[in-house]
């Protein structure tokens, strides 16, 4: 599933054919994606201008000009390939490239800039959902998330608050988008590997009996925050889904230091470690069992 770096990217590539535009045009080819689409969805949208678009967590807000939000989520699959004049403008390189399936093209956007955007989704995991702005705060797929890892908000105090008193894993507590928004599977390992700490340790351990962040806290928000900026300079990770919106690949993968690198040598200097994988809560997880303690 697509995470916050790879969102973004999406954001920042929908963002010139989106913003200050309208929607001329909207077909959606079927009535549903991971859930029904909005009764009506085509017309509350038809006429309506993009006066914003932003970020929330893994979630894509279009606010309107109607004073609805379109919240859109890629789930598993889902990528927009933004085109104008039959041409992709955004150049990138190729990692594991998909399928080319026009059939999975379920929703169209024909905005007022000359662009047509498509969102395209094989295994129908992605939403759209149109909720009032006055009531975002209350929608349930946004109310529980917590802070933005890339906001000033976000700190070695707050983290260490929030995870004070906490048995479970570290890495399950970077999980927890009631911790922390946004992170999934891949930065986890990234940034605790930059961070010189073990996926395996309590989460409880990065703050005092009164919840003051300590060492291990302030190596931690820092690495996260770079991992997290790194990935979305280089346009997020593309494993098997992701793609930006110009339909090429995001190129972070290959700057991965233990995601998928088992077998091979820490790349932490002076280390001579081997990076391992271990399973925590079905998923897979990569670290350096020699220097990540």
């Amino acid at each position: 599933m697509p995470e916050l770096p790879e969102v973004e990217t999406v954001r920042r590539g929908l963002a010139p054919a989106m913003e200050g535009a309208r929607f001329v045009d909207v077909v959606a080819h079927r009535g549903d994606l991971r859930w029904p689409l909005p009764k009506d969805f085509a017309q509350r949208l038809k006429s309506k201008t993009v006066v914003g678009l932003g970020r929330r967590a893994k979630y894509l807000l279009a606010d309107l000009s109607s004073g609805d939000v379109l919240l859109m989520h890629l789930g598993m699959s889902g990528s927009f390939r933004v085109s104008q004049d039959g041409r992709a403008v955004t150049p990138g390189r190729y990692y594991h490239e998909r399928a080319q399936d026009l059939t999975h093209d379920h929703v169209v956007f024909v905005m007022s800039s000359g662009a047509i955007v498509r969102f395209n989704d094989p295994r129908r995991f992605g939403s759209m959902k149109l909720v009032p702005r006055s009531a975002l705060d209350q929608e349930p797929l946004l109310r529980a998330l917590g802070p933005e890892p890339l906001g000033n908000e976000f700190s070695a105090a707050l983290l260490a608050r929030a995870c004070q008193g906490k048995n479970t894993s570290l890495k399950a507590a970077l999980l927890d988008q009631r911790i922390v928004a946004g992170l999934g599977n891949i930065y986890v390992c990234e940034a605790l590997n930059r961070a010189l700490l073990s996926p395996r340790r309590k989460a409880s351990t990065i703050a005092s009996r009164n919840g003051a962040p300590n060492e291990r806290a302030e190596r931690l928000v820092p690495a996260i925050k770079t991992v997290l900026n790194d990935a979305i300079a280089a346009g997020g990770s593309s494993l098997r889904d992701h793609k930006r919106t110009d339909g090429t690949l995001g190129d972070f993968q290959h700057n991965f230091r233990v995601y998928d690198r088992d077998g091979r040598k820490c790349p932490t200097p002076g280390c001579k470690g081997t990076i391992r994988r271990i399973v925590q809560s079905g998923r897979s997880t990569f670290f350096c069992p020699v220097c990540q303690k």
